[in-house]
């Protein structure tokens, strides 16, 4: 597991709630968005979105954390409009960054559902995360990309544990604060491929 549940059964059901949400917009059969994800124009400098301090707005002028924005970039609709030190915008969208089609059949085909230790959401559950973050160069590909679910998405961005790619053999590892663990043994999902 992840070292207990810190959520209260409230938040669990509104994070429940959220996530049929997402899934429901990301169906096919929905008409008036054709399966694709609802966007939302997210206004950032580069050096906040790299440095994980400071603010980000949204296109009606709220605020939004830089560590929020980082997350919600991982596989989202978010079309991160990255300006310079003169408010020069250098990017608005790098939809190469998005885990959909091939990419995201062969993470499916990888992960099997949530990556994490002993979560057993299935991959319509799910969705893609960089290892490297794509602010910080990471690319987006099948060998810097982790399948997660919204609870253990949020609990890679906001806690010490680490994931990484194994380079013998392609899948994800995770490896536990030392408050969890110790000796901060990797860990893997055993749940998907259980005979």
């Amino acid at each position: 597991g992840d070292g207990g549940e810190p959520r209260t059964p409230g938040q669990r059901r509104a994070d429940a709630l959220v996530e049929v949400c997402r899934l429901a917009t990301a169906c096919t059969e929905l008409p008036d968005n054709g399966g694709d994800r609802p966007q939302v124009v997210v206004t950032v400098d580069y050096d906040t979105l790299r440095d994980r301090v400071g603010a980000a707005t949204l296109d009606d002028g709220q605020p939004l954390s830089a560590a929020a924005a980082r997350r919600l970039a991982c596989d989202a609709a978010i079309l991160p409009a990255v300006l310079d030190g003169a408010g020069q915008v250098l990017d608005v969208g790098r939809q190469q960054r998005l885990f959909t089609g091939a990419l995201r059949r062969a993470l499916v085909l990888r992960d099997k559902g949530c990556a994490f230790p002993g979560c057993d959401r299935p991959p319509r559950w799910c969705e893609g995360h960089h290892v490297i973050h794509w602010a910080d160069g990471g690319p987006t590909n099948r060998d810097n990309a982790v399948l997660l679910c919204g609870h253990h998405h949020r609990l890679i961005h906001h806690s010490d544990w680490q994931v990484t790619i194994n380079p013998t053999d392609g899948h994800p590892d995770f490896t536990p604060p030392a408050h969890i663990d110790p000796q901060q043994q990797p860990r893997r999902n055993r749940y998907h491929r259980r005979e």
